[in-house]
């Protein structure tokens, strides 16, 4: 059996705190158990430094100096024949695996890595020129999004193997269907930045609807009072549902009509693939990551602004017939590229380019 050990350093999957993040981290394990692996979780230090303090960061390598003499013995006695590392970037560096993977003679290997060299000077420095050589150091690079593939096939060390490893969702066949017949649905959490910006088109986009429509809100965070006043205009057509549990969140897509989320700088977006796999449309702009999960259909340029959402928005409204066609698009894309089976077997593919079996 291989043994492998796994790490997360923007968020660890045990974090309290739910996010599309944590759920990847959580499906990598699980998938990575697919393949027969024996599969450990190394370390759940977060080397996150969001504001480019220069103090956190030493404070943080610190840190992982430490682990690492932990964790050199630790794989030793259980026999590791490889690390896994998800999520390296310049905000959230891998520190640790590259030196425990050196000392310990195993391969290296790394998912959704990016690379940004632009970050070697300024406040992030230090960790940026962590993060690129951690991703020099990966036998093995699972991309997630063509975006991230553009820099990594630019910047690959020779002998390095790029393989694209879809978001997936950590399951082996669809839900059951939405009705299509509820109101429309957004999910995202409510933080300053890019989340509250997608809200800000969410509530101009609704300010353009006529008639009889509602949405609801799954989510909470930080910026809760400013995405309330966001939509205080349109009163009660406007209901909070929280932060949901995974069982409530199901509820909420197999009511709703459609999705609603811009895609405001995603990654890729988790909602868009618990969406589809209910069957619902996505009304999204086109933005790199967020193309890369989204079913062929129409989703407007950023540019087109407020005025192209709504006119998606009451075109799928108007017809039912619309949203039964992009129902039965969205979950037979799912059910074909991004389950578990379909990441298992790219992972298992992966293990075998780096000798593992």
């Amino acid at each position: 059996m291989i043994r492998l050990a796994f790490y997360a350093p923007l968020k660890p999957p045990d974090h309290p705190t739910p996010s599309g993040d944590r759920a990847m981290a959580r499906g990598l394990m699980m998938a990575l158990e697919r393949t027969g692996a024996e599969v450990t979780l190394a370390s759940t230090l977060r080397s996150r430094d969001g504001s480019g303090d220069t103090a956190l960061q030493a404070s943080l390598f610190a840190q992982a100096e430490e682990q690492i003499a932990r964790l050199i013995p630790q794989g030793r006695r259980e026999g590791w024949h490889a690390w896994v590392s998800y999520h390296n970037y310049y905000k959230a560096p891998d520190l640790i695996g590259p030196a425990v993977a050196r000392a310990l003679g195993i391969p290296y290997l790394q998912v959704e890595s990016t690379r940004a060299r632009k970050r070697l000077v300024g406040p992030w420095a230090g960790f940026a020129t962590a993060a690129e050589a951690a991703a020099d150091a990966a036998a093995v690079i699972f991309y997630v999004t063509t975006r991230d593939a553009e820099t990594l096939r630019r910047d690959a060390p020779s002998g390095q193997h790029l393989i694209h490893l879809r978001p997936f969702l950590c399951r082996d066949t669809l839900p059951e269907a939405a009705t299509l017949s509820g109101p429309m649905l957004s999910v995202g959490m409510m933080r300053v930045g890019d989340k509250l910006a997608s809200y800000r088109i969410i509530a101009e986009t609704l300010a353009l609807l006529e008639g009889d429509w509602a949405l609801e809100i799954a989510g909470d965070g930080p910026a809760r009072a400013e995405v309330a006043a966001l939509m205080a205009p349109f009163g009660d057509k406007v209901r909070f549902l929280g932060a949901l549990t995974d069982d409530a969140l199901n509820d909420a897509y197999a009511r709703a009509s459609l999705l609603f989320w811009p895609g405001v700088n995603e990654a890729f977006g988790l909602t868009y693939l618990e969406a589809q796999a209910a069957g619902l449309p996505v009304v999204a702009q086109d933005r790199p990551g967020v193309r890369d999960v989204l079913a062929p259909g129409t989703y407007p340029a950023p540019e087109a602004g407020a005025a192209a959402l709504a006119r998606r928005v009451r075109e799928l409204l108007a017809n039912p017939d619309l949203r039964q066609a992009a129902r039965t698009s969205a979950r037979d894309h799912i059910a074909d590229h991004h389950l578990l089976p379909a990441a298992t077997q790219c992972l298992r593919a992966g293990l075998s380019a780096a000798g593992l079996t």
